[in-house]
């Protein structure tokens, strides 16, 4: 069978794709980039935010319209599937967490299946010099705002074996870095007996034989501050980016409660503090969600204050809305004007600090890698601790010593030097 994939949100979902194809390559069917080539097609899901999910069911109907057997994964499927059923009554369903389906989806009758047994494959297919690998589906949390919780249920921890495995191919196969993906990456090894942590997996990782980078992905405060000492002790290996995505959602603790996060502000700042003493240049990334419930104007202000006080390099800002059968939509909402006002607010300060942030890195040489293809032939690289670095007439895959001569708030622009 000819299959095309179609694949929206986070780099979980897209190391999902990747799983998907591995096992229907392993059956002889046939990956094609067109959906009008395709005997099947698959759309992978994403139901993070409202936009996101209308989104979802508008391209629904559009590929409905080819007239091939569809198939509807990912978390759109696991945390709403009724309406998909009534938006494609005839496409199978499957859930993030029933991936193994996928074979039956396009081999056999139609499937719905939104759970089921626990999948050992992990990636066999590639892209480019960046390779998504997922190390676990599901989290240990339990957040009031989260609709993916009920996309992805139950934390489900890949073996060590396959990871390295699959981290050993795709560098073979010429991947330069390695992004090792999951709902909550430090939740690894929790539902795993003897106690294996992300530090013993990623102490496996950096010693794969290659020329490659590990770049760590999403890890919730509570499940990083269990494993730090580890965590931060593997970092300092040449072969990991000096990155941490630590989202803290809000900087007021109230707000942090009625989200059901699991720590306080200055817990956070704690972590924060320890990885920054001990790996000096580490580059914090946060998500941060403005306008959620209980979030009044000094609750707000507070969220800009630790915005101020850590200065993280990148702020993903969201601006919070409602997701059906979660805690916080039956909760007293901000008004949308408050709540755009909030973000507008929100958003000047970070590109002014981000742009302060990068300002340090001017006339500077560093050591960057060429990673992907950016626009106007330009191409993307990243410094040692992950920041964008913009370069021209380099080679994807190669290690380049730059001096940055430009940066804006989103990244830098260097030349070889």
């Amino acid at each position: 069978m000819k299959v095309y994939f179609e694949t929206y949100g986070c780099a979980l979902n897209r190391g999902d794709t990747y799983i998907m194809m591995t096992l229907l390559r392993q059956r002889n069917h046939e990956i094609v980039m067109n959906p009008k080539e395709a005997d099947v097609i698959v759309l992978n899901t994403c139901d993070v935010r409202l936009e996101t999910g209308e989104r979802m069911k508008s391209r629904i109907k559009e590929l409905r319209k080819f007239g091939k057997k569809l198939v509807v994964a990912g978390c759109f499927s696991g945390a709403e599937p009724g309406i998909v059923k009534t938006l494609a009554p005839d496409a199978s369903i499957i859930g993030p967490q029933a991936l193994t389906k996928i074979v039956n989806a396009v081999e056999g009758e139609k499937v719905f299946s939104i759970n089921a047994e626990r999948s050992e494959i992990a990636p066999r297919i590639f892209e480019g010099k960046i390779s998504i690998i997922p190390i676990a589906d599901g989290c240990a949390g339990d957040c009031s705002f989260c609709i993916t919780k009920l996309a992805r249920r139950t934390l489900r921890s890949y073996s060590m074996r396959n990871i390295v495995e699959a981290v050993k191919e795709a560098v073979k196969n010429g991947a330069v870095e390695i992004e090792l993906t999951g709902q909550d990456a430090a939740a690894y090894g929790l539902d795993i007996s003897g106690g294996i942590k992300l530090s013993d997996l990623l102490n496996e990782v950096v010693n794969v034989e290659g020329d490659f980078m590990v770049r760590i992905g999403m890890m919730t405060p509570e499940q990083f501050a269990r494993d730090i000492d580890g965590i931060l002790d593997v970092m300092e290996n040449p072969k990991m980016f000096k990155f941490l995505h630590l989202p803290v959602q809000s900087g007021d603790n109230n707000v942090l409660k009625i989200m059901n996060r699991k720590y306080t502000v200055d817990e956070y700042k704690d972590l924060v503090r320890e990885a920054r003493n001990k790996i000096p240049n580490v580059n914090i990334t946060t998500d941060i969600i403005v306008g959620h419930p209980g979030e009044d104007e000094n609750a707000f202000q507070n969220t800009l204050q630790l915005m101020k006080e850590i200065k993280f390099e990148r702020v993903h800002l969201a601006m919070y809305s409602i997701r059906p059968n979660t805690r916080s939509a039956l909760m007293r909402q901000i008004p949308d004007a408050v709540k755009k006002e909030r973000m507008k607010i929100a958003y000047k300060l970070y590109e002014d600090l981000s742009l302060s942030i990068h300002r340090e890195y001017l006339n500077k040489r560093m050591k960057v890698i060429a990673t992907e293809e950016g626009k106007k032939d330009s191409i993307i690289g990243r410094t040692l601790n992950y920041i964008p670095v913009v370069l021209e007439g380099v080679e994807i895959g190669k290690w380049y010593d730059v001096e940055i001569i430009d940066y804006s708030f989103f990244d830098l622009k260097g030349v070889v030097v």
